[in-house]
């Protein structure tokens, strides 16, 4: 009879006995997190397009299908209609040019549930199985909770531009734009946890990399957001010049009637202030390399990165001038919108690696 020790017998670990780290839930992330990407670009087309409130109705399951019949394409054309978009922008068009309009909003919110799907129900067999590092569960239930909020806020923002106005307020659309944004962003932070595990006992960064990079992510998310005020309204359609504006270093016409209405809605502003943070982060993440390459940082890959999203940066820098001075066409501002969710995500992986390495 031969025994074998008990010690000798494997068992697979959990991912709690890894360090807190699981592959399989990194690469989950990674992949809600691209599908979000995806939204965010699909968003901007529609929003470009002028597409985001042919849907005048909210159903969330319903909603699902497209109209199949003549009669259901000729309902919802009708419901259409009665918004305002139709009467003040849209009045005239035929059945043929609604649905193109259409088939944009239908896909972005199709997106939209695709999201839920794509990350609810691994969640939930990662949760019955036990592959979720401990520390990374509730992590994960806010992720869901934000991406159960961006639905809600889209048709919050959707509701604001179906009666009184031709297109959806500026300030629910920097929301929208933002939680979107909030979300690409920690799911990215949240896959690179689970991919790494936790952090050695006793570790402790000495330097200001981690609130340099931080501060770096933190200003891009600010600038998407402003950048989302500068779109809502019409911001990029005055001051077409550069880098005067009107032919002046300071807008005449920057202030309105108060702060908030300064701040939110008066286009000369948005555009000025979408200018000069602009420059503050190109400053920061020059100075930044600067550092790295003075310092151990070579060799710790926090370069390769800081090179990475400094290149991001000028890239969103010259689309986002391109986009001023061609008069807001339709491929380079959806470049640029697409470009800024790819350097927000870099900016945030950078911050992780600072905080790391």
């Amino acid at each position: 009879m031969i025994v074998v020790p008990r010690a000798s017998i494997a068992t697979p670990p959990r991912p709690r006995e890894l360090g807190g780290r699981s592959r399989s839930v990194a690469v989950w992330l990674f992949a809600v997190a691209a599908f979000v990407y995806l939204m965010v670009v699909v968003g901007g087309a529609t929003r470009l397009t002028g597409s985001g409130l042919s849907i005048t109705e909210w159903k969330p399951i319903r909603g699902a299908l497209p109209p199949l019949t003549d009669a259901a394409w000729a309902d919802t054309f009708r419901k259409y209609q009665q918004s305002s978009q139709y009467r003040l922008i849209n009045q005239g068009i035929d059945l043929a040019h609604f649905k193109v309009l259409f088939w944009w909003e239908w896909g972005h919110r199709l997106l939209g549930r695709a999201v839920g799907l794509v990350f609810a129900a691994p969640f939930a067999a990662f949760l019955l199985l036990g592959r979720i590092p401990a520390r990374l569960v509730g992590r994960c239930w806010v992720l869901l909770a934000l991406g159960g909020l961006q639905g809600l806020v889209g048709w919050w923002m959707v509701m604001s531009g179906l009666e009184g106005r031709a297109a959806v307020a500026p300030e629910r659309l920097s929301i929208h734009l933002g939680l979107a944004l909030a979300l690409l962003a920690a799911l990215v932070w949240t896959g690179a946890e689970a991919w790494s595990g936790e952090v050695r006992a006793g570790y402790r960064r000495r330097d200001a990399w981690p609130v340099s990079t931080a501060v770096l992510a933190v200003g891009l998310y600010l600038q998407c957001l402003m950048g989302a005020l500068v779109a809502g309204n019409g911001g990029g359609l005055v001051d077409i010049d550069w880098p005067l504006m009107g032919g002046r270093v300071f807008p005449d016409d920057y202030w309105r009637r108060d702060l908030l209405g300064t701040l939110a809605h008066s286009p000369p502003a948005v555009q000025f202030n979408h200018r000069v943070l602009a420059y503050a982060l190109l400053a920061l993440a020059v100075t930044l390399l600067v550092a790295a390459l003075r310092s151990r940082q070579r060799s710790t890959g926090l370069l390769g990165a800081t090179v990475a999203v400094l290149g991001l940066l000028c890239l969103q820098a010259t689309l986002g001038v391109a986009t001023l001075l061609t008069g807001d066409g339709l491929a380079l501002a959806l470049a640029h919108q697409a470009n800024a969710a790819i350097l927000l995500s870099a900016a945030v992986w950078l911050a992780w690696r600072a905080r790391r390495t």
